[in-house]
Formats: structure tokens, C-alpha cells, sequence
């Protein structure tokens, strides 16, 4: 198999949660029998697995996804270096410390957004300089709008991690979002990673 090929499947599968073989066809503008010799081979090697799912009259569905083998080809930045530290900054300076530090990285984070983020005049700007800039830091992020919701989504989390051994990051990043959106919109994480959900999603609705 070619290392594109495999590359882009794994991240499409990272990206929605499951796939159908006939999703994957057509969105990688691949034949059925081509995206199926790739998910065999996947699936051989441990990558993925698969379930079949009952919708409705007919025969199964098949739904493939990642194995942990598959999680692991996007991995948590420097994981292990990263929670020792923490814990190293908790145990040495005490807790305070640990939360000067969530905070001190919080405020630069914002800084940086909200200067990237200066000219977009409407929440759909907003969210494209969001992606733009989540995406660029490994957390695959992507939005949609639902009615009358918006949602933004993370499918990956490069620093898992550290906001599993210290969940103040998560609430920096929850406040930061809602600053940065402003004022008129009310941002709450539906799903969240830490919790065993296959991403990160934050539903924004406008206020009355």
C-alpha cells in the first residue's frame, strides 16, 4: 500500500469516528474494491477493526475505526515528559504553582488567537482562523453549523495526556474559546476526550 493512501484513510477514520467502505470510496475518490484491499490490509495489521451494524431492512452495515494500534499513529506530544513535569511542578511548588502555570500558558494562547483572530468581524470567520489555527497545532479541528448552533470540533488531542493528569488545561481552553468567541455566543463542551469521547466538541449558541 501506498504511505499516502494509508495515511489519508487512517486520518479520515481519525477524523469522522467510523466509516462505511462506501464513504470512504467516494471521499477519497477511490473504487470500492481499492478502498477495500486497503482496509483488509488495515485491518491485518491491526489498525482498524470493524463492527457490523443493523440500519433497518437488509444486510449489516460495516463500520470500520480505529484500533489503539491505529490511535497510536497520532500520538500525545511528548506524553510521558509532559505528565512527569506536572506532576514534578505539583510535587516540588505545590498546586498553586501548577495553576500559575495553566494560566500563564492560557493568557499567551489567547494573545495569540485573539491577534490571528483580529479582523474576523463574524463567528463563521471566527471559527475559520480557529481551525486554521487548532489544526496547525495537531488537534484536527472542524466546524459546522446545525440549525441555528454552531459546532466546533477537535478530533485529536496532541497533549491527552497532560490534560488527563491536570484538567485545568481543558478549562483554560473551554475559557479561552468563549472570550475569543465573544461575548453574544454561549460556548459548552458537549464531548470531551478525557471522558472517553471520540473528540472534543463545543456547542455555541447565540444568546437572546
Amino acid at each position: 500500500m501506498k504511505k499516502e493512501s494509508v495515511d489519508r484513510i487512517l486520518m479520515e477514520i481519525k477524523m469522522q469516528g467510523e466509516v462505511t467502505l462506501a464513504y470512504l470510496a467516494e471521499k477519497l475518490g477511490m473504487t470500492k474494491e481499492g478502498a477495500r484491499q486497503h482496509l483488509v490490509k488495515l485491518s491485518d495489521e491491526g489498525y482498524i477493526a470493524v463492527e457490523a451494524k443493523k440500519e433497518g431492512v437488509g444486510r449489516p452495515t460495516a463500520y470500520f475505526m480505529l484500533t489503539d494500534k491505529g490511535r497510536s499513529k497520532f500520538p500525545d506530544t511528548h506524553a510521558q515528559i509532559t505528565v512527569d513535569l506536572l506532576q514534578s511542578v505539583k510535587n516540588l511548588l505545590g498546586e498553586n504553582a501548577l495553576n500559575l502555570l495553566i494560566s500563564d500558558r492560557e493568557k499567551q494562547t489567547y494573545d495569540r488567537y485573539a491577534n490571528a483572530m483580529a479582523s474576523d468581524k463574524t463567528l463563521e470567520a471566527k471559527l475559520i482562523t480557529l481551525t486554521a489555527l487548532r489544526s496547525d497545532e495537531g488537534y484536527l479541528a472542524e466546524w459546522k453549523k446545525e440549525g441555528n448552533s454552531y459546532f466546533f470540533m477537535e478530533n485529536h488531542c496532541p497533549i491527552c495526556a497532560a490534560a488527563t493528569e491536570c484538567q485545568g488545561f481543558c478549562r483554560a481552553e473551554l475559557k479561552n474559546f468563549q472570550e475569543l468567541l465573544g461575548p453574544k455566543f454561549f460556548v459548552d463542551r458537549t464531548q470531551h476526550i478525557i471522558s472517553g469521547a471520540l473528540r472534543c466538541t463545543y456547542k455555541i449558541t447565540k444568546l437572546r
